[in-house]
């Protein structure tokens, strides 16, 4: 019986960290600081936003997942990240994720599509987010086609997008800040929209960003200062993220099982795995091995302290 070859797992990329003269402390005095701030954060995350290792899928949905229980405190719910892991990863597909998790399907929905619009996708965002799409809703998709093409500065264009969005509806928290980076993403050209925006921003905030459309407030201070924040964020979690396949891949050749090296790419490139839904590799028992042994050399870590229905991550 001849042995299938192992295939190497790929390098992490390694970028250098986001300076220190580009994480804000303080608000920055107007508009046009808050807006150089967050123009060169975003240019210092356009490499990694561009690069194409598998690690960067993991990346997104991290970010997604952040992103998602950002939000909780806004809707009235008290769910945190792993409750939110738990409402996506331990429910059937085809079954209701509840509320909760339906808002963390919509972000890691907005993570994997791509930044180039097709003529429906506003379609798609109105079915992730529960919500019908009625004249407002028509609207609000048409402003963000017009945006999404236009040649405003992106993150000019991203506030712009939440004006209009809070102005047709005030209770579309939500689809504002999904359209706001998906507007981001499409203005930068990066391959795929990046989770931020949910990151730092406050509902009181959302509020008054209807204003900005008259000429009045501090809305695009505000947005550009929240988008130079969760960039410095991304990057940091980047970068952890690679330490931890570095980690990943020192363990690898420890590692003997068939079709492990399958398992391991998936572990850096997806939020969390269980034990069954390695099964496409190897038996649901022989997967719970992997990822002990995994655990052991500290390679992944296991992510609900539960003594069943594990969840194993980098």
């Amino acid at each position: 019986m001849v042995k299938s070859p192992r295939f190497a797992l790929p390098s992490p990329p390694s970028f250098a960290p986001l300076p220190a003269v580009l994480r804000p402390k303080t608000e920055p005095e107007g508009p046009a600081d808050a807006g150089f701030l967050a123009g060169s954060a975003l240019a210092w995350l356009h490499q990694i936003a561009c690069d194409e290792h598998p690690i960067g899928s993991l990346w997104r949905q991290r970010l997604a997942l952040a992103n998602a229980a950002a939000l909780m405190p806004m809707l009235g719910r008290s769910e945190d990240e792993a409750a939110l892991r738990d409402a996506v990863m331990l429910t059937r597909p085809g079954d209701d994720p509840g509320p909760a998790g339906k808002v963390l399907m919509a972000w890691r929905r907005l993570a994997e599509r791509q930044t180039q619009l097709v003529d429906d996708w506003w379609l798609s965002a109105s079915a992730v987010l529960g919500l019908s799409v009625d004249e407002p809703m028509i609207d609000i998709y048409a402003v963000a086609e017009r945006l999404a093409r236009g040649e405003a500065n992106p993150i000019a264009t991203a506030a712009e997008m939440v004006a209009v969005s809070m102005k047709f509806g005030p209770d579309a928290e939500l689809l504002a800040l999904w359209l706001a980076d998906a507007m981001l993403a499409a203005r930068l050209k990066w391959p795929r929209p990046v989770p931020l925006l949910a990151l730092e921003i406050r509902r009181k905030d959302l509020r008054t960003a209807p204003d900005h459309l008259d000429g009045n407030g501090r809305w695009l201070a505000t947005c550009a200062v929240a988008y130079a924040r969760a960039a410095a964020r991304a990057s940091d979690l980047h970068a952890d993220l690679c330490r931890r396949a570095q980690r990943l891949m020192a363990a690898a050749p420890k590692m003997r099982a068939k079709h492990a090296d399958e398992v391991m790419l998936i572990l850096m490139m997806e939020d969390a795995q269980t034990a069954r839904s390695a099964t496409n590799a190897m038996s649901e028992r022989a997967a719970r091995r992997l990822f002990e042994r995994l655990e052991a050399f500290g390679a992944v870590r296991e992510l609900t302290g539960r003594p069943t229905f594990r969840l194993y991550g980098l």
